[in-house]
């Protein structure tokens, strides 16, 4: 699955998940997203994946006014591919989560490949004490939360970006989203090779035991053959084994404060470069190579970042 030994790591800076209550090292303001972007990418991330958050309360922002405070700076600062997400927050509808990437053109943007129930709640479990009303309501509120994203929501993001010339990063929850993404790719309306990304260890999609994450790649082989780019992404304390999985099997990685705030047990991670390293040394240790921004772009069949409208 790698490209002549060479790894992807993509690091999803902030997120829409975690709340600043969580850690004090979440990225909030434009110039912290900025600042660890630029650093994650210096670390060693070839992709950005990047989310906007409200300055004042850390809320999840998709507008893309929020997203135009950071952007220039990010690509003025680094040769790292930029991939906005169109998830944005299972509280907000899809025209809302498509218009920064629809604005921007980037060469790439997230696409989440099916509905699912999307469980934050447990993470109450943990943290009693938060600083914004919002925080609470965000985590208590996933007990009773489809993250809509049908057929035809699908569809609107496809058709609204892919004249655009961006690609996506088909974020994968369950082996049913496999099967959505083989179902446009038979009508024709996604392109290989698919960038796809298999999240695991979420409560709502599929688990993080080791089988799981045979499953995925096995499915994935089955329905896509030789027409994908597999990464992988562990939520939490699933971060590091999975990887470690993945890429000896061959996988690309994603890390960031989006997918874990840890950088080991008990341990919060004080920035995303920390988890950038730790994955690089994954990679280097198991005898492969980590993969440059244009190497990523050839790995992918990226437009190239002078193409964007940022």
């Amino acid at each position: 699955m790698t490209q002549n030994g060479k790894v992807i790591i993509t690091c999803a800076i902030t997120g829409a998940i975690h709340t600043p209550s969580m850690t004090p090292y979440l990225p909030v303001t434009p110039d912290e997203i900025a600042s660890e972007a630029i650093a994650a990418a210096d670390a060693g991330a070839s992709i950005l994946h990047l989310h906007a958050r409200d300055p004042e309360t850390g809320r999840p922002d998709q507008s893309p006014e929020g997203f135009a405070r950071f952007l220039p700076r990010v690509k003025q600062s680094t040769n790292a591919v930029v991939n906005i997400t169109t998830g944005g927050s299972p509280y907000m509808t899809v025209e809302e989560r498509v218009a920064p990437a629809a604005t921007f053109q980037p060469e790439i943007a997230s696409l989440n490949m099916g509905s699912m129930n999307f469980g934050l709640y447990p993470m109450l479990n943990r943290f009693k004490d938060f600083k914004h009303s919002w925080e609470r309501e965000h985590l208590e509120g996933s007990r009773d939360l489809v993250f809509r994203n049908s057929f035809q929501d699908i569809e609107y993001v496809l058709r609204t970006c892919y004249g655009n010339g961006t690609r996506f990063e088909f974020e994968c929850y369950d082996i049913s989203h496999l099967y959505n993404l083989a179902h446009f790719a038979d009508r024709g309306l996604v392109k290989a090779p698919f960038f796809v990304q298999s999240v695991f260890g979420l409560l709502g999609g599929i688990g993080p035991h080791p089988e799981d994450v045979l499953h995925m790649r096995r499915t994935a082989d089955r329905l896509l053959g030789t027409d994908y780019r597999w990464s992988v992404l562990g939520a939490g304390s699933n971060q590091f084994r999975i990887a470690a999985q993945a890429a000896a099997m061959g996988g690309n990685l994603r890390v960031g404060l989006e997918d874990s705030i840890w950088a080991g047990k008990g341990q919060l991670a004080t920035s995303n470069t920390v988890q950038v390293t730790k994955a690089r040394q994954i990679i280097e240790g198991l005898g492969l190579a980590v993969a440059t921004p244009d190497e990523a772009r050839e790995i992918l069949s990226l437009k190239g970042g002078d193409q964007v409208a940022f």
